[in-house]
């Protein structure tokens, strides 16, 4: 019971980090059931500011890497047109190479970029890669990216 707190607490730590003018973060489900207590796939959160407004959405997203799976976190603002911030919750990537996409220097390129921009810059778009690891950056654009389109989908 307290490692589901603790993971829970990490977790939320994530959210504010991708979205710091947030207050709350409220749950959107999904229909999938994820475990033997009935509950159900969280798709994203709904982030609100300290007077209940919406800022924006806030996520996790698996997405495979180089090596193994990559899960981060990442915020969009409510008009979809901005990426709030982007944090990596875990990866089994190289160290010394696809491991920086923890580093600041990597994750605060996503702080404020246009969604158009969500992209390598050798793809025209902002964020630079990782010498040595194009696959682990394009893993976390990727990751970034198709979360954003599911929420606006289902937001739109």
């Amino acid at each position: 019971e307290q490692l589901k707190e603790n993971i829970a607490k990490a977790r939320e730590q994530k959210l504010l980090e991708v979205m710091p003018q947030a207050a709350t973060f409220d749950p959107v489900y999904g229909d999938t059931i994820i475990n033997e207590d009935g509950d159900k796939e969280i798709l994203y959160y709904l982030a609100k500011d300290g007077s209940g407004n919406l800022v924006g959405y806030a996520f996790f997203k698996r997405q495979p890497g180089s090596q193994n799976i990559i899960e981060v976190a990442g915020g969009v603002n409510s008009d979809f047109t901005q990426i709030t911030g982007m944090s990596v919750l875990s990866h089994s990537e190289t160290p010394g190479l696809g491991a920086r996409i923890i580093e600041p220097a990597f994750r605060q390129q996503f702080n404020g970029i246009p969604l158009s921009q969500l992209k390598l810059s050798s793809s025209g778009g902002s964020i630079d890669s990782i010498t040595g690891a194009t696959i682990s950056s394009q893993a976390v654009i990727d990751a970034m990216s198709s979360k954003v389109d599911s929420i606006k989908r289902t937001e739109g």
